[in-house]
């Protein structure tokens, strides 16, 4: 009993990590202030916000590191990385001291880079302590990710909220207080045991009470982030989310109380092992021999072949017969014939699907985050300055609650199943609505609500990117496959950070320019108006890339699907 409390100890303080490590998302607060100190343009800012993604090309390195190095050593260099990174830039943005241009841009990279070693440190932590649900464990921490932004909020609004260069000297210090304050549980972990089924049963239901408690963290934060009132209140509103942040520490005594809740909640729901990454070892190799047995039979074929009924609702897209060859070829070429094959770099790179895969997020989640990285400047050029920290904090919370909706297909698969490319295809939806709204007005009201759409859509993506990349491409292959996928971060952060660089300078000319210590500051619509139209159109081609996606490989989810009931079946 004492090693499974200790489990859960970990648990939250990767999610204490976690929560203070997304710093790169609340560059927006600060942006502007940086920008003035340094005197440079739009688009020079907007090669600041690529170095910082810049640093997830690099992320391969914590891995090395983990090699030769123990874990703690680990999560020290990043705390530290970060530490300098951002202490750094908050010396320069004091006039504490004077740094050249190319010397911020590299305190921006070791930032950048710190965060990737941080998720690593999770990811290593859930994994070896949630073998049996490490995809839950997985998908509540990295949610937590993307609060980061409101708690900062909440602490400069608590410290002193008319100082923006604030933020950079909290994240430097706060990851770095929390990685001492998490390290007696790290190096306190127990020694692996095997959990009988009833045990992983429980362990769900504390995963689904854990989710249960962050939502209502989120909405905490939604509601009170950005409240500034009074610096009494603030202080009182961040204590608030310090006490739901440490509440989890409580979920070793539930297990005390698992007997009622098994009764009364449990068994309305089919928790039954891990179901955030769809690909179980066990479920997989013989998902693996039903198709080496179909394989001597009839050519596999995604437009003719009838679904097999079976209990489960599972969400079909009819096909047209009349449709062009070119188009069957475009569906069955080279399509996937199952989930979790494992795939070679080679291999990988040689496949169609990839590529869909990596357009969608290109065009998806990527256009979010520099929709994020850019809204100090969005705000500011609409008259909407004041409301910067409220912007951040929506962006922020709906990032969060993307997260976590990114794990509800896998509550609702006993219900209705839908292969996870195609919610992928749905959380895609909302960023074009999103951009063609913020094109068509720029009041306040809109600017709000393409923000919250924006985040919700973007966080969906981020949770759920590492199980689809896990399902499609071999779970033993994700770390690997993953960081090939998320180069197109830094990729889209620099193309279309500079398009809208582009279009700001260019529009401080025609619109309202002033000038602040050499730097062009923009004022009024036009200023966003064709980055916001060019970024949705874009987005619609993720959206087609996406669906394109879902329809050539909804056959290998109906065929794991499958597979997975029959071993239910059999093992009852």
């Amino acid at each position: 009993m004492a090693g499974q409390s200790r489990k859960w100890m970990i648990l939250v303080a990767t999610i204490w990590i976690q929560a203070f490590t997304g710093t790169n998302f609340d560059f927006s607060a600060y942006s502007s202030d940086l920008k003035s100190v340094l005197g440079i343009s739009q688009v020079q800012l907007n090669y600041l916000a690529v170095a910082s993604d810049l640093g997830k090309v690099f992320g391969w390195s914590s891995g090395l590191a983990l090699m030769y190095f123990p874990l703690w050593t680990v999560l020290f260099a990043a705390a530290f990385m970060g530490f300098v990174g951002y202490g750094v830039q908050w010396l320069v943005i004091t006039h504490f001291i004077s740094l050249p241009y190319i010397m911020v841009f590299l305190c921006c990279l070791l930032a950048g880079l710190s965060i990737c070693w941080f998720n690593t440190v999770c990811f290593v932590l859930c994994i070896s302590n949630f073998p049996a649900n490490r995809s839950l464990a997985l998908s509540l921490t990295v949610s937590f990710n993307g609060v980061s932004a409101a708690l900062y909020t909440l602490a400069y609004n608590a410290i002193n909220p008319t100082s923006p260069e604030l933020y950079l000297l909290l994240n430097a210090l706060i990851p770095l207080i929390v990685s001492f304050t998490a390290i007696i549980p790290i190096l306190r972990q127990p020694p692996f045991e095997p959990l009988p089924p009833d045990g992983v049963r429980r362990d769900s239901l504390m995963f689904l009470l854990l989710n249960i408690l962050a939502a209502l963290n989120g909405v905490y934060l939604l509601l009170f982030g950005s409240n500034s009132t009074d610096l009494t209140s603030a202080r009182l509103l961040f204590g608030g989310a310090i006490v739901l942040l440490i509440f989890p520490l409580c979920i070793p005594g539930l297990v005390i109380a698992r007997n009622w809740y098994n009764r009364t909640i449990h068994t309305s729901f089919r928790l039954e092992g891990s179901g955030f990454i769809l690909v179980d070892p066990d479920e997989l190799e013989l998902h693996k021999g039903m198709l080496a047995h179909e394989a001597n039979r009839e050519g596999y074929q995604l437009l003719n072949d009838d679904v097999v009924q079976n209990p489960v609702k599972t969400v079909a897209v009819e096909e047209d017969d009349t449709d062009e060859s070119c188009c069957k070829k475009l569906i069955t070429r080279d399509q996937l014939e199952g989930l979790g094959i494992e795939h070679s770099l080679s291999l990988l790179l040689s496949r169609s699907d990839f590529w869909l895969y990596y357009i969608a997020y290109f065009c998806g989640g990527t256009i979010g985050l520099v929709y994020s990285n850019n809204l100090g400047q969005i705000a500011q050029s609409l008259g909407q300055s004041s409301n910067t920290t409220t912007l951040v904090t929506l962006y922020s919370s709906f990032s969060f609650f993307g997260r976590l909706l990114s794990a509800t297909p896998d509550y609702i698969r006993a219900k209705v199943y839908f292969a996870r490319t195609g919610w992928l295809a749905i959380a895609l939806l909302p960023t074009p609505f999103a951009l063609f709204l913020l094109a068509s007005s720029g009041n306040a009201s809109a600017l709000q609500a393409g923000t919250a759409l924006m985040g919700l859509s973007s966080g969906f993506i981020f949770a759920a990117a590492v199980s689809i990349t896990s399902e499609l491409f071999g779970p033993n292959s994700v770390g690997v496959n993953h960081n090939i996928l998320i180069t197109n971060i830094p990729i889209g952060s620099l193309i279309y950070g500079f398009l809208a660089a582009l279009v700001y300078d260019s529009h401080g000319f025609t619109g309202t320019k002033s000038m602040t210590v050499e730097s062009v500051v923009c004022m009024g619509r036009d200023c966003y108006y064709l980055t916001f139209v060019w970024w949705g159109c874009l987005s619609l081609l993720g959206l087609g890339s996406s669906l394109v996606l879902f329809i050539r490989t909804r056959r290998a989810y109906q065929r794991f699907e499958q597979a997975r009931i029959s071993s239910n079946i059999i093992d009852s």
